[in-house]
């Protein structure tokens, strides 16, 4: 599993790795809230460094589907295991959730369900149409497995109009087979760009990688043509930390002169939004984006 000879991964943080931990009643009525309704969240499935300030800000990124993936990724912390049965009544909690909580931009996401037929895509329809039924106007991304590139899988989430359409590339081609479990790069490929081509201008398509792992700048540079060349508008980059020591570890810590870097280089690529940044993650600040979306609902 290990990229480099880094076994332990508790290396000291850089300092801008070190965060103050925000208690506020805010943090504490989102965290009652969402124990309250039985939701999950990918902030704590996936011990998301910025949960605190989210969920300090009344935010959060709700995972659908369980906590169970049916994928072993190397980078990621939640946990493998034969899922459970779809929640039937989930869709409506979480539209509820965001009701409660005013939300005007809420992120979608979910484990990979390799054991459905659809991947949970179906699922995902009705979780965007109750989050909308529930809260007119709210801007809905999604952020979702390859669904083993099925177009009826796809067609199914398109179908609920989301106005962002993220699925991560995670990494540089030449490390998805060690980082991402029987994902590979041009499949992630290949969804984005069928989803363009499904959906044209109604949405806009958004992925992220994670930097840290062992990449070469050229190879990052290589990862962002292609995801421009597949319609990819909306990109985030962000440092990769070990979630435990039976995770990949961190071969190197990434400076913010260094994704600033990456940011203006992928602004020249014609990126419409780039969030580049050592705590960047994939729903982090999602609302920032609105803007760009906004005229893309339906």
């Amino acid at each position: 599993m290990k990229l480099g000879s880094e076994t332990s991964g508790h290396r000291r943080l850089p300092p801008w790795l070190r965060l103050p931990l925000p208690m506020t009643d805010t943090y504490g009525r989102t965290q009652a809230l969402l124990r309250e309704l039985h939701l999950h969240t990918v902030c704590e499935s996936a011990r998301c460094p910025n949960h605190w300030e989210c969920w300090d800000k009344g935010t959060a990124t709700f995972m659908i589907a369980g906590d169970r993936c049916t994928r072993a990724c190397g980078f990621c912390a939640v946990a493998t295991a034969r899922p459970l049965a779809l929640d039937s009544a989930e869709p409506a909690r979480v539209a509820e959730a965001a009701r409660r909580m005013r939300l005007r931009h809420v992120v979608i996401t979910s484990v990979a369900r390799d054991d459905l037929a659809d991947g949970g895509a179906e699922h995902y329809r009705r979780t965007i149409e109750a989050v909308r039924a529930a809260c007119p106007g709210i801007i809905i991304e999604v952020l979702v497995p390859d669904f083993n590139e099925r177009d009826a899988a796809i067609d199914l989430v398109l179908a609920a109009h989301p106005a962002v359409f993220n699925h991560n590339l995670e990494t540089v081609r030449r490390l998805t087979p060690a980082v991402r479990s029987r994902a590979t790069y041009d499949r992630s490929l290949n969804v984005l760009r069928k989803v363009q081509a499904k959906a044209g201008s109604s949405l806009f398509t958004k992925s992220g990688l994670m930097l840290g792992l062992g990449e070469q700048e050229e190879e990052v540079i290589q990862t962002m043509r292609d995801l421009r060349a597949v319609g990819c508008a909306i990109l985030t980059l962000g440092q990769y930390l070990q979630p435990t020591r039976n995770h990949l570890p961190v071969i190197d810590y990434i400076s913010p002169v260094r994704f600033a870097a990456h940011a203006r280089v992928a602004q020249e690529l014609g990126f419409r939004h780039v969030a580049s940044g050592p705590l960047v993650r994939s729903s982090y600040h999602a609302e920032d984006f609105s803007p760009w979306t906004a005229a893309a609902r339906p």
